[in-house]
């Protein structure tokens, strides 16, 4: 396979990339303005949300289109200086999932198209789409307007078949053949690992040097180690969000379906308790979070498990955390669990991480480059929770290990940030620009060439 591209690394040497003025940012499923942790919300949120703003700080317009879900929403909304949320009517306001939205996507994209329809000619400079429906209305409008279009998938259909957890529905036909299209008419994809790369190269034929790798960030700022004494930083935090003083504190944050494997944590802290009896009786587990896709079809099943393990009264369950507080949970936290069985990057245990806080995350995707194994955190092959368990039996009691882990944990989230993103962003829009604007004119001087041969 022919090497991939990674970010600003692979423009030197070359000219200057053209910069956008306007960016149309096409978000079908979900919207930045929705909380992440429910629903169909979750990383892909954040990541939109946190490139917008800072576009927008760079000088870039940007204008997001997301499917309105509400009648209480107006039809436009500034997010953030430079940026506008516009809520396309597609379909009824609410009850419709996300496997019912392909059904939506001419009604989408009509109303993407009027809204271009009535700016000036050429407003905007690029489109930049995010998940497979979107791309299907970007391919559209790209050809509608001229324009080049670079598409971030955020999760691929093929790999999460391939990963998929037990008794969790596959992804349909129809997704994999909308993806295999987006992939094809895309100017530009932008990749978040070269794993995810390889992926886009191997099983959905894309050409490599279309994809990019441009890593996500975390916001250093909100997502920070406790200052001062952090043991005290650390009571504080759970007093405010009413977790046992004593004891340890194992975290799951995140939609809760079975991509997601909450259930491992769980049944890792049943495993743990057959193992060690005395140190389970001082492990509290915490769900934060709400049911999410194929979990909503028994959003109690999580409750039920843990009950029927007998260890409901180990487990805490929150709703997803707003604020300052998610940055708490982080910091109350001894560990983070992340055992997800597909994650394109990992975002949580990137803010985990940059909170001070160790990560156990299951060796999969972009958790094997958001996670450095026995440096930030522990990698675990698979998703037995007796391996879990034995990890959190080591680990746990281990004081000086986990201190050790979250200095490091810390480090390498300082590696990523938003702006570091953007910058390798504006590159990869930059270069798609400059390529349609290069395939523009070869047709033009093909068609003076022909029309002079006449």
């Amino acid at each position: 396979m022919a090497e991939l591209h990674t970010g600003v690394g692979r423009q030197r040497g070359a000219r200057p990339w053209p910069r956008p003025r306007r960016i149309a940012t096409l978000s079908v499923h979900t919207s930045p303005l929705h909380q992440p942790g429910t629903g169909d919300a979750g990383g892909m949120n954040v990541y939109i949300l946190e490139i917008a703003r800072r576009l927008a700080e760079a000088n870039v317009e940007v204008e997001i289109f997301t499917r309105a879900t509400s009648g209480d929403l107006p039809p436009v909304v500034e997010m953030a200086p430079g940026v506008q949320v516009r809520h396309i009517t597609a379909g009824p306001l609410e009850g419709l999932t996300k496997e019912e939205l392909p059904g939506q996507l001419c009604a989408f994209t009509a109303g993407v198209l009027r809204a271009e329809a009535a700016r000036p000619p050429g407003h905007y400079d690029l489109i930049h789409s995010h998940y497979w429906l979107s791309g299907q209305v970007g391919w559209l409008a790209k050809e509608r307007w001229g324009v080049p279009l670079v598409h971030t998938a955020h999760t691929l259909a093929k790999v999460k078949n391939a990963q998929l957890a037990a008794g969790d529905r596959p992804e349909p036909k129809a997704r994999v053949i909308g993806e295999e299209q987006v992939v094809a008419e895309a100017d530009r994809l932008v990749a978040n690992t070269r794993a995810e790369a390889r992926d886009l190269v191997e099983r959905y034929a894309a050409e490599p040097d279309r994809v990019a790798v441009v890593q996500p960030g975390v916001d250093l700022a909100r997502f920070s180690p406790p200052t001062g004494d952090r043991d005290a930083a650390v009571a504080a935090a759970r007093r405010r969000l009413g977790l046992p003083a004593r004891g340890y504190v194992v975290a799951f944050v995140g939609r809760i379906q079975p991509l997601k494997a909450p259930d491992v944590l769980v049944r890792a802290a049943a495993a743990l308790r057959d193992r060690n009896p005395a140190l389970a009786e001082q492990l509290t587990v915490v769900i934060c979070g709400g049911p999410s896709g194929s979990g909503l079809d028994r959003p109690t099943a999580l409750i039920e498990l843990a009950a029927s393990l007998g260890i409901l009264d180990r487990v805490t369950f929150l709703p997803p955390q707003t604020g300052d507080d998610l940055p708490a949970l982080y910091r109350a936290a001894d560990l983070v669990a992340v055992p997800s069985h597909n994650e394109s990057f990992g975002l949580v245990a990137l803010e985990a991480q940059a909170c001070g806080t160790p990560v156990l995350a299951a060796a999969v995707g972009g958790l094997v480059t958001a996670v450095r194994d026995q440096v930030s955190g522990v990698l675990i092959d698979g998703h037995d929770p007796d391996d879990w368990a034995r990890t959190l039996a080591r680990l746990l009691p281990d004081r000086l290990r986990r201190r050790t882990l979250g200095r490091g944990a810390e480090r390498h989230a300082r590696v990523f940030s938003w702006d570091r993103t953007v910058a390798n962003l504006l590159d990869v829009y930059g270069e798609a620009m400059a390529a349609h604007r290069d395939r523009l004119a070869a047709q033009l001087a093909g068609d003076a060439a022909l029309s002079c041969s006449w």
